[in-house]
């Protein structure tokens, strides 16, 4: 089994800064893409970024020039920088990872961290 836990979520004033982390544990042998999305209320879950484990990016369009996405593959961990943070960021967001775990490749997900942007 794959465990992904994120941190670093909190509430902070439009135009602020907010770093996430999420770090991968258990029986994995490796990972592929790593994923960040993110929830606001009564919407449905929404890709925010993505790295590949050669460190290819992409972002959504709401999103570019504002976050940035990173891993560090020693750690099994995969981060989101965001910048000049807007009311509309705040959400739930979640990380998630292509895992392989015995022979088994499968998504893993985070159990979310709450970002909050006061306007």
């Amino acid at each position: 089994q794959a465990q992904l836990v994120e941190s670093g979520g909190g509430l902070v004033q439009a135009g602020g800064s907010l770093r996430l982390s999420c770090a991968a544990s258990g029986s994995i042998s490796s990972i592929n893409n790593m994923y960040w999305y993110r929830q606001a209320p009564g919407n449905g879950r929404e890709w925010v970024a993505s790295i590949t484990s050669g460190g290819s990016t992409m972002y959504a369009d709401s999103v570019k020039g504002r976050f940035a996405i990173s891993r560090d593959n020693s750690k099994n961990a995969v981060y989101l920088q965001m910048n000049s943070l807007k009311p509309e960021d705040t959400a739930v967001y979640y990380c998630a990872a292509d895992t392989r775990v015995s022979f088994t490749w499968r998504t893993a997900w985070g159990q979310g961290t709450q970002v909050t942007v006061s306007s």
